[in-house]
Protein backbone atom coordinates (compact mmCIF):
# COMPACT_ATOMS: atom_id res chain seq x y z
CA UNK A 1 0.00 0.00 0.00
CA UNK A 2 1.61 3.34 -0.89
CA UNK A 3 -0.21 5.97 0.39
CA UNK A 4 -0.63 10.00 -0.88
CA UNK A 5 -2.65 11.05 2.43
CA UNK A 6 -2.54 10.97 6.22
CA UNK A 7 -1.48 7.47 7.12
CA UNK A 8 2.50 5.98 6.00
CA UNK A 9 1.82 2.23 5.16
CA UNK A 10 5.16 1.88 3.67
CA UNK A 11 6.30 -0.31 7.18
CA UNK A 12 4.21 -3.05 5.96
CA UNK A 13 5.11 -6.64 7.14
CA UNK A 14 4.09 -9.86 5.29
CA UNK A 15 2.32 -11.85 8.00
CA UNK A 16 3.32 -15.23 6.14
CA UNK A 17 6.69 -15.11 8.33
CA UNK A 18 4.61 -14.53 11.51
CA UNK A 19 2.97 -17.75 12.19
CA UNK A 20 2.07 -20.68 14.61
CA UNK A 21 2.81 -24.30 14.74
CA UNK A 22 1.43 -26.90 12.16
CA UNK A 23 -0.45 -28.28 15.16
CA UNK A 24 -1.75 -25.16 16.76
CA UNK A 25 -2.86 -23.68 13.04
CA UNK A 26 -4.60 -26.67 12.19
CA UNK A 27 -6.46 -26.86 15.59
CA UNK A 28 -7.95 -23.28 14.87
CA UNK A 29 -8.85 -24.63 11.65
CA UNK A 30 -11.30 -26.87 13.55
CA UNK A 31 -12.49 -24.26 15.89
CA UNK A 32 -13.50 -21.98 12.56
CA UNK A 33 -14.46 -25.31 11.15
CA UNK A 34 -16.94 -25.76 14.01
CA UNK A 35 -18.31 -22.18 14.25
CA UNK A 36 -19.33 -22.26 10.59
CA UNK A 37 -20.96 -25.65 11.23
CA UNK A 38 -23.03 -23.60 14.04
CA UNK A 39 -23.78 -20.79 12.15
CA UNK A 40 -25.37 -22.70 9.30
CA UNK A 41 -27.29 -24.77 11.92
CA UNK A 42 -28.76 -21.24 13.40
CA UNK A 43 -29.32 -19.51 10.53
CA UNK A 44 -28.31 -16.06 9.02
CA UNK A 45 -28.28 -14.19 12.81
CA UNK A 46 -26.06 -16.92 13.87
CA UNK A 47 -23.79 -16.45 10.60
CA UNK A 48 -22.98 -13.09 11.66
CA UNK A 49 -19.37 -12.01 12.14
CA UNK A 50 -18.34 -9.98 15.27
CA UNK A 51 -17.30 -6.93 15.53
CA UNK A 52 -14.49 -7.68 18.50
CA UNK A 53 -13.65 -11.08 19.21
CA UNK A 54 -10.34 -12.16 21.10
CA UNK A 55 -6.97 -13.91 19.13
CA UNK A 56 -4.67 -16.11 20.22
CA UNK A 57 -1.39 -17.51 19.52
CA UNK A 58 -3.07 -20.68 18.23
CA UNK A 59 -5.57 -18.85 16.09
CA UNK A 60 -3.87 -15.99 14.97
CA UNK A 61 -2.82 -16.84 11.69
CA UNK A 62 -5.73 -19.34 10.59
CA UNK A 63 -8.37 -16.20 12.08
CA UNK A 64 -6.80 -12.97 11.43
CA UNK A 65 -5.30 -14.00 8.27
CA UNK A 66 -7.94 -14.90 6.39
CA UNK A 67 -10.90 -12.31 7.54
CA UNK A 68 -7.89 -9.71 6.75
CA UNK A 69 -8.79 -10.41 3.07
CA UNK A 70 -12.79 -9.03 3.69
CA UNK A 71 -12.43 -6.36 6.38
CA UNK A 72 -9.40 -4.32 8.29
CA UNK A 73 -8.45 -6.15 11.06
CA UNK A 74 -7.52 -4.22 13.95
CA UNK A 75 -5.17 -6.03 16.53
CA UNK A 76 -5.20 -4.41 19.82
CA UNK A 77 -1.92 -5.77 22.14
CA UNK A 78 -2.80 -5.23 26.20
CA UNK A 79 -2.42 -6.61 29.33
CA UNK A 80 -4.61 -7.80 31.63
CA UNK A 81 -3.86 -5.70 34.94
CA UNK A 82 -1.61 -2.97 33.38
CA UNK A 83 -4.11 0.16 34.01
CA UNK A 84 -3.05 2.31 30.11
CA UNK A 85 -3.52 -0.97 27.85
CA UNK A 86 -6.77 -2.33 30.16
CA UNK A 87 -8.06 1.82 29.64
CA UNK A 88 -7.84 1.48 26.03
CA UNK A 89 -9.36 -1.56 25.34
CA UNK A 90 -13.30 -0.22 25.92
CA UNK A 91 -11.96 3.10 24.00
CA UNK A 92 -11.25 0.52 20.73
CA UNK A 93 -14.56 -1.64 21.76
CA UNK A 94 -16.36 1.57 21.11
CA UNK A 95 -15.03 2.62 18.05
CA UNK A 96 -15.58 -0.52 16.62
CA UNK A 97 -19.15 -0.27 17.62
CA UNK A 98 -18.69 3.38 16.11
CA UNK A 99 -17.32 2.48 12.76
CA UNK A 100 -19.86 -0.60 12.65
CA UNK A 101 -18.38 -3.38 10.23
CA UNK A 102 -15.90 -1.08 8.85
CA UNK A 103 -13.01 -2.84 10.69
CA UNK A 104 -13.23 -5.46 13.02
CA UNK A 105 -11.05 -5.42 16.56
CA UNK A 106 -8.67 -8.52 17.30
CA UNK A 107 -8.12 -8.60 21.57
CA UNK A 108 -4.62 -9.79 22.04
CA UNK A 109 -3.24 -10.50 25.79
CA UNK A 110 0.28 -10.43 25.39
CA UNK A 111 0.97 -12.12 29.28
CA UNK A 112 -1.33 -14.81 27.91
CA UNK A 113 0.50 -14.89 24.21
CA UNK A 114 4.39 -13.84 24.56
CA UNK A 115 5.57 -15.44 21.94
CA UNK A 116 3.30 -13.67 19.40
CA UNK A 117 4.53 -10.17 21.08
CA UNK A 118 7.92 -11.20 20.45
CA UNK A 119 7.72 -12.23 16.88
CA UNK A 120 6.00 -8.77 16.34
CA UNK A 121 8.87 -7.08 17.98
CA UNK A 122 5.97 -4.52 20.34
CA UNK A 123 7.81 -2.03 22.15
CA UNK A 124 5.12 -0.47 23.85
CA UNK A 125 1.24 -1.20 25.53
CA UNK A 126 -1.13 -0.59 24.26
CA UNK A 127 0.27 -1.02 20.63
CA UNK A 128 -2.62 -1.40 17.73
CA UNK A 129 -1.26 -2.92 14.37
CA UNK A 130 -3.67 -3.07 11.65
CA UNK A 131 -3.58 -6.70 9.19
CA UNK A 132 -4.82 -5.61 5.49
CA UNK A 133 -4.80 -8.57 3.04
CA UNK A 134 -2.15 -10.48 4.99
CA UNK A 135 0.21 -7.22 5.59
CA UNK A 136 1.15 -5.55 8.86
CA UNK A 137 0.90 -1.89 9.13
CA UNK A 138 1.37 -0.10 12.85
CA UNK A 139 -1.20 2.24 13.65
CA UNK A 140 -0.14 3.50 17.19
CA UNK A 141 1.41 3.06 20.24
CA UNK A 142 0.96 3.98 23.73
CA UNK A 143 -2.60 5.32 24.64
CA UNK A 144 -4.82 7.50 22.60
CA UNK A 145 -7.94 8.91 23.04
CA UNK A 146 -11.11 7.90 20.64
CA UNK A 147 -10.76 12.08 18.53
CA UNK A 148 -6.87 10.86 18.14
CA UNK A 149 -7.52 7.74 16.96
CA UNK A 150 -10.42 8.56 14.18
CA UNK A 151 -8.51 10.28 11.50
CA UNK A 152 -6.27 7.51 10.99
CA UNK A 153 -9.19 4.71 11.48
CA UNK A 154 -10.82 7.10 8.33
CA UNK A 155 -7.49 7.05 6.51
CA UNK A 156 -6.82 3.20 6.87
CA UNK A 157 -10.72 2.16 5.74
CA UNK A 158 -9.98 4.95 2.30
CA UNK A 159 -6.83 3.40 1.80
CA UNK A 160 -7.52 -0.26 2.11
CA UNK A 161 -10.58 0.29 -0.17
CA UNK A 162 -8.40 1.66 -3.15
CA UNK A 163 -5.46 0.45 -2.46
CA UNK A 164 -6.56 -3.67 -1.94
CA UNK A 165 -10.39 -3.35 -2.93
CA UNK A 166 -11.01 -4.02 0.73
CA UNK A 167 -13.92 -2.28 2.68
CA UNK A 168 -15.90 -3.57 5.58
CA UNK A 169 -19.74 -3.48 5.02
CA UNK A 170 -21.71 -1.40 7.52
CA UNK A 171 -23.94 -3.07 9.88
CA UNK A 172 -23.51 -6.51 8.25
CA UNK A 173 -20.79 -8.23 10.89
CA UNK A 174 -23.00 -6.02 13.99
CA UNK A 175 -26.57 -7.80 12.84
CA UNK A 176 -27.96 -4.49 11.85
CA UNK A 177 -28.99 -5.99 8.76
CA UNK A 178 -28.78 -4.06 5.13
CA UNK A 179 -26.48 -1.11 5.56
CA UNK A 180 -27.72 2.36 4.62
CA UNK A 181 -27.01 3.82 1.70
CA UNK A 182 -24.37 6.24 2.15
CA UNK A 183 -24.22 9.38 -0.09
CA UNK A 184 -20.77 10.42 -1.26
CA UNK A 185 -19.56 13.19 -2.18
CA UNK A 186 -18.44 12.98 -5.69
CA UNK A 187 -14.38 13.22 -5.49
CA UNK A 188 -12.96 16.12 -8.02
CA UNK A 189 -10.85 14.62 -11.23
CA UNK A 190 -7.68 14.55 -10.55
CA UNK A 191 -5.45 16.70 -12.93
CA UNK A 192 -3.68 14.26 -14.92
CA UNK A 193 -0.68 15.87 -14.75
CA UNK A 194 -0.57 15.03 -11.36
CA UNK A 195 -1.66 11.49 -12.34
CA UNK A 196 1.29 10.84 -13.83
CA UNK A 197 3.59 11.92 -10.95
CA UNK A 198 1.59 9.52 -8.89
CA UNK A 199 1.94 6.77 -11.51
CA UNK A 200 5.59 7.51 -11.18
CA UNK A 201 5.97 7.18 -7.58
CA UNK A 202 3.84 3.84 -7.66
CA UNK A 203 6.69 2.67 -10.18
CA UNK A 204 9.24 3.39 -7.58
CA UNK A 205 10.41 6.37 -10.56
CA UNK A 206 11.58 8.75 -7.57
CA UNK A 207 13.32 11.07 -9.74
CA UNK A 208 10.69 11.23 -12.45
CA UNK A 209 7.77 11.94 -9.99
CA UNK A 210 9.95 14.09 -7.98
CA UNK A 211 10.26 16.36 -11.75
CA UNK A 212 6.58 15.96 -12.50
CA UNK A 213 5.31 17.14 -8.70
CA UNK A 214 7.38 19.81 -9.70
CA UNK A 215 6.35 20.91 -12.88
CA UNK A 216 2.90 20.74 -11.27
CA UNK A 217 3.49 22.93 -8.38
CA UNK A 218 5.32 25.00 -11.07
CA UNK A 219 2.06 26.36 -12.58
CA UNK A 220 -0.52 25.41 -9.52
CA UNK A 221 1.78 26.24 -6.44
CA UNK A 222 -1.58 25.55 -4.39
CA UNK A 223 -2.09 22.23 -5.59
CA UNK A 224 -2.20 19.97 -2.20
CA UNK A 225 -1.82 16.65 -3.71
CA UNK A 226 1.20 17.82 -5.95
CA UNK A 227 2.76 19.12 -2.36
CA UNK A 228 1.82 16.15 -0.46
CA UNK A 229 3.26 13.74 -3.17
CA UNK A 230 6.41 16.04 -3.61
CA UNK A 231 7.37 15.71 -0.12
CA UNK A 232 6.44 11.30 0.00
CA UNK A 233 8.58 11.19 -2.89
CA UNK A 234 11.42 13.32 -1.49
CA UNK A 235 11.39 11.56 1.75
CA UNK A 236 11.71 8.02 -0.12
CA UNK A 237 14.60 9.33 -2.26
CA UNK A 238 16.07 10.64 1.25
CA UNK A 239 16.79 6.88 2.30
CA UNK A 240 17.27 4.88 -0.67
CA UNK A 241 20.53 3.33 0.08
CA UNK A 242 21.40 4.35 3.49
CA UNK A 243 22.24 1.69 6.55
CA UNK A 244 19.49 1.55 8.72
CA UNK A 245 21.45 0.51 11.49
CA UNK A 246 24.69 3.11 10.87
CA UNK A 247 22.26 5.63 10.77
CA UNK A 248 20.70 4.30 14.49
CA UNK A 249 23.53 3.95 15.82
CA UNK A 250 25.00 7.22 14.61
CA UNK A 251 22.08 9.12 15.89
CA UNK A 252 21.93 7.71 19.35
CA UNK A 253 25.66 8.34 20.06
CA UNK A 254 25.33 11.89 19.27
CA UNK A 255 22.38 13.43 20.06
CA UNK A 256 23.38 17.09 19.01
CA UNK A 257 24.22 15.94 15.48
CA UNK A 258 21.78 17.44 13.25
CA UNK A 259 22.19 15.53 9.94
CA UNK A 260 22.09 12.07 12.16
CA UNK A 261 18.85 13.04 14.06
CA UNK A 262 16.83 14.06 10.89
CA UNK A 263 18.17 10.78 8.32
CA UNK A 264 16.86 8.70 11.90
CA UNK A 265 13.88 10.61 11.69
CA UNK A 266 13.66 10.07 8.17
CA UNK A 267 13.86 6.25 8.29
CA UNK A 268 11.38 6.36 11.18
CA UNK A 269 8.95 8.06 9.17
CA UNK A 270 8.93 5.23 6.12
CA UNK A 271 8.93 2.47 9.18
CA UNK A 272 5.31 4.06 9.98
CA UNK A 273 6.85 5.32 13.50
CA UNK A 274 5.56 8.54 13.12
CA UNK A 275 5.55 9.75 16.54
CA UNK A 276 8.80 8.89 16.90
CA UNK A 277 10.18 10.71 13.96
CA UNK A 278 8.36 13.69 15.61
CA UNK A 279 9.46 13.21 18.95
CA UNK A 280 13.02 13.00 17.88
CA UNK A 281 12.72 16.40 15.78
CA UNK A 282 11.57 18.13 18.48
CA UNK A 283 14.17 16.84 20.96
CA UNK A 284 16.45 17.63 18.39
CA UNK A 285 15.45 21.23 18.41
CA UNK A 286 15.39 21.51 22.34
CA UNK A 287 19.12 20.90 22.23
CA UNK A 288 20.53 23.06 19.11
CA UNK A 289 20.60 26.55 18.23
CA UNK A 290 20.64 29.47 15.74
CA UNK A 291 20.53 27.72 11.69
CA UNK A 292 21.07 24.32 13.00
CA UNK A 293 17.69 24.59 15.20
CA UNK A 294 15.87 26.36 11.96
CA UNK A 295 17.10 23.54 10.10
CA UNK A 296 15.65 20.80 12.03
CA UNK A 297 12.29 22.88 12.35
CA UNK A 298 12.31 23.40 8.66
CA UNK A 299 12.27 19.28 8.08
CA UNK A 300 10.10 18.67 10.40
CA UNK A 301 7.80 21.03 8.62
CA UNK A 302 8.48 19.26 5.95
CA UNK A 303 7.36 15.47 7.79
CA UNK A 304 4.48 17.00 8.53
CA UNK A 305 3.36 17.40 4.76
CA UNK A 306 4.18 13.87 4.35
CA UNK A 307 1.56 13.20 6.84
CA UNK A 308 -1.33 15.91 6.54
CA UNK A 309 -2.04 19.05 8.59
CA UNK A 310 -5.60 17.41 9.99
CA UNK A 311 -3.69 14.48 11.81
CA UNK A 312 -3.59 14.50 15.24
CA UNK A 313 -0.15 13.51 15.56
CA UNK A 314 0.96 16.62 13.45
CA UNK A 315 -1.32 18.93 15.65
CA UNK A 316 0.03 17.13 18.72
CA UNK A 317 3.80 17.39 17.72
CA UNK A 318 3.06 21.10 16.47
CA UNK A 319 2.52 21.98 20.33
CA UNK A 320 5.85 20.26 21.19
CA UNK A 321 7.61 22.12 18.60
CA UNK A 322 5.94 25.60 19.98
CA UNK A 323 6.66 24.59 23.01
CA UNK A 324 10.23 24.28 22.70
CA UNK A 325 10.92 27.03 20.17
CA UNK A 326 8.95 29.65 22.97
Amino acid sequence: MQPRNNMSLRGAVDLAAVKASADAAAKAEEMRAERARKAEAGGADAAVEPLVFSVTEADFQAQVIPLSAEVPVLLLFWAEGYGPAEQQVPVMEALAEEYDGRFVLAEVDVRENQRLAQQLQLRDLPTVLVVVAGQLIPLFEGPAMAEEIRPLLDQLIKEAAERFGIAGEPGVRSGKGEPAVAVEEAEPPVDPAVALAHEALDQGDLGGAIQAYRNVLAGQPGNEEAKLGLAQAELLQRVQGVDPGAVRAAAAERPADVEAQITAADLDLVGGHVDDAFGRLVDTVGRTFGEERDRVRLHLLSLFEVIGADDARVVKARSALARKLF
